[in-house]
């Protein structure tokens, strides 16, 4: 979740992805899959998934049981950080796993060339199974489904400590990211850390802006960026921007925060230290390797934050989805759809027993042990609205733009038009109209 593609990387792998790829994989039919039982005997066969650092133990409970029901092998390759990148990389090289976890969003899909690289989902036989308004909220290029969504997508908002709020008499969740604001004044005026930023990790730093954003996502923003009718220096974004300069200028922040961590977050946020934190998803996992569950339950809560209310912004990670390569080989291209299959079909009760996670499906129960902040995070999702990175047809360094802000060497408005330029390249790059 650090971080999603660089100028570089992106213009290189856009240009080169077709040109470098193994060109087995480019004679792959697109005809509809066929998809096997998902315990069908697979002796002989070895399967290779690439993960990230922060989800190569995600799968080990369903690799056990579909190895024990098929005799399939299947190995679990880690790729360093950052790892999107060096996905990218390996992939212009023609060098392909069989599975990847992957940002299952359209321009990451864009980015890995999903038409040339990745077997098509369509026909998946768990499509039907999952909740409506998760079926279709993500995976999909131009029509065509490459992701399979594992678990519940990361939302933007304010994890926040329970007993922070409640010592200095604070009731109710704010409704609205100026109440939010209000709400942090009154703790700063009683001597409390309102606000925990980590902009020595940089990655997190977009946060405070895309929630600013979340109306202005809802009315169509991204779209007009994407067509260049709109831009990073324009006022909806850049007013965005000074806001989170001046809030921080106003001391509502940690003293810290240039040289703070993510590591930093989670415990200052648990301790008590601060009362919010705007994050995703992975900070919940980080607290949960902090604290049992009852714990958790007990001090942190969770709320999604806009301008007009309390609309999130929901921004799928590599840990949320998996996509299949076109390999060339199609009993092993065969194979890992049966993987998936199993992962969603009868594996998947005992995967999200293992992750202690919120299930996908109307038909599978969540485990009894789900935090409820986790819980609340996926409560937010139907009325929650796209990220940068899920609607933008390609995402900038706009992170480390505003890192920068934050050490002071760049004004809001030079992270403004650095992350304009480093779009419009990348979206000319993708072969954007406009651009």
């Amino acid at each position: 979740m650090k971080r999603w593609i660089s100028l570089a990387c992106a213009a290189a792998l856009t240009f080169g992805l077709a040109a470098c790829s193994d060109p087995a994989a480019e004679t792959s039919s697109d005809t509809p899959a066929t998809w096997a039982d998902p315990t069908a005997k697979l002796d002989g066969v070895k399967l290779t998934i690439w993960a990230a650092q922060n989800s190569n133990t995600v799968p080990s409970k369903v690799i056990a049981g579909f190895q024990q029901a098929t005799g399939a092998q299947v190995e679990v390759v880690t790729i360093p950080d950052p790892y999107e990148q060096g996905i990218q990389t390996k992939v212009a090289t023609g060098d392909k796993p069989d599975l990847a976890f992957w940002q299952p969003t359209a321009s990451m899909l864009t980015a890995i060339n999903a038409k040339t690289n990745l077997q098509p989902l369509d026909d998946a036989p768990w499509l039907s199974k999952l909740a409506p308004e998760l079926k279709d909220i993500t995976g999909i290029l131009d029509g065509t489904r490459y992701a399979a969504l594992i678990t519940s997508p990361a939302v933007e908002g304010v994890y926040y400590n329970k007993e922070v709020f409640a010592a200095n008499g604070i009731t109710a969740t704010p409704k609205n990211f100026d109440e939010m604001v209000q709400i942090g004044r009154q703790l700063k005026g009683k001597g409390v850390t309102p606000f925990y930023e980590m902009a020595a990790d940089r990655w997190g730093t977009q946060w405070w802006i895309q929630v600013q954003l979340a109306d202005a996502a809802k009315a169509g923003l991204w779209d007009k960026v994407n067509k260049g009718e709109e831009k990073f220096t324009d006022p909806t974004i850049l007013d965005a921007i000074k806001k989170y300069k001046a809030l921080i200028d106003e001391g509502l922040f940690n003293s810290n925060i240039k040289t703070a961590k993510f590591e930093d977050q989670g415990a200052a946020l648990l301790a008590g230290q601060a009362a919010m934190v705007v994050q995703v998803n992975s900070f919940f996992g980080q607290l949960q390797a902090k604290a049992d569950t009852a714990t958790l339950d007990s001090k942190i809560g969770f709320f999604p934050i806009s301008p007009s209310g309390n609309v999130g912004t929901f921004i799928p990670d590599q840990s949320n989805a998996l996509v299949a390569f076109k390999t060339g080989d199609s009993k092993r291209e065969a194979a890992a759809r049966q993987l998936m299959a199993y992962w969603m079909g009868p594996g998947y009760a005992d995967f999200i027993a293992d992750r202690n996670t919120v299930s996908l499906q109307t038909a599978v129960p969540n485990p009894p042990g789900v935090p409820k902040a986790l819980l609340a995070v996926h409560a937010s999702l139907p009325t929650s609205v796209g990220s940068m990175q899920a609607l933008a047809v390609a995402n900038p360094d706009l992170y480390i733009n505003l890192a920068d802000m934050i050490t002071g060497t760049m004004t809001p408005e030079q992270v403004a038009q650095a992350t304009q330029d480093q779009f419009a390249q990348l979206a000319k790059a993708a072969g954007a109209p406009g651009f």
